[in-house]
């Protein structure tokens, strides 16, 4: 969760069949991504935080199908509008285990930060570490420190990770809310992230997107 955000690149990864859309939702502008196939127009949508018919808009233009609504984490910038788009698509809702605590005190976030609370429905199926998404070779990457259960999404053929908040450009996610580990966190970031690709692009949860290399070489809180 932070403050800052501007829109990352759209775009469709050239040779790998993988159609990529990032563009910021809600009141708090999270990164929410639309990950499809552009053969099989099987589609996830990533941290659906707001803005619900941007987002079936865009799904609609893009003739995709949502298999699977997932969580990079469970604060409440990157989930509001989870019930929304599962209502839309009939799509289950996947989160990681560790972070149902903060899916169940979504209206004490909603009331630290000043956002109009809207009732979720339960997540329909926990996220576990290396799990197959089940669409475009996307595979979970436990990578605990933002929150308990922050998860990564790493697409190997697109050579794209969606970070959520636990890696931004030159920085890294706070750790000073509910369940934050910063010892976690730079784990997390140098043993999970730094060994993907260096020219490996990093959608992040909030403003302009990044490289593994580039962050490896610069970001101030964590150097390979």
């Amino acid at each position: 969760m932070t403050a800052k955000s501007s829109e990352n690149d759209n775009s469709e990864s050239a040779g790998t069949g993988i159609i990529v859309r990032t563009f910021p939702v809600g009141p708090l502008q999270c990164n929410c991504s639309i990950i499809g196939d552009a053969l099989t127009r099987r589609a996830i949508v990533v941290d659906p935080g707001g803005d619900a018919d941007k987002i079936m808009g865009l799904i609609t233009e893009l003739g995709l199908s949502v298999v699977a609504i997932v969580h990079t984490h469970a604060h409440l910038d990157h989930i509001l509008a989870a019930g929304d788009i599962r209502r839309a698509t009939g799509a289950p809702i996947h989160l990681h285990r560790e972070d149902q605590f903060l899916w169940d005190i979504l209206e004490q976030q909603c009331a630290m930060f000043g956002v109009p609370y809207k009732p979720l429905p339960d997540p329909d199926r926990y996220l576990e570490d290396d799990q197959d998404l089940g669409c475009c070779g996307g595979v979970v990457l436990h990578t605990p420190g933002h929150t308990p259960g922050s998860s990564s999404f790493w697409f190997q053929s697109a050579k794209t990770l969606v970070a959520g908040d636990t890696l931004f450009r030159g920085s890294i996610g706070r750790t000073d809310l509910w369940g934050g580990n910063y010892r976690a966190i730079l784990k997390s970031i140098r043993e999970r992230l730094y060994s993907l690709d260096d020219d490996a692009t990093v959608i992040t949860g909030h403003g302009p997107g990044t490289s593994i290399g580039l962050e490896k070489q610069s970001n101030r809180f964590v150097r390979s």
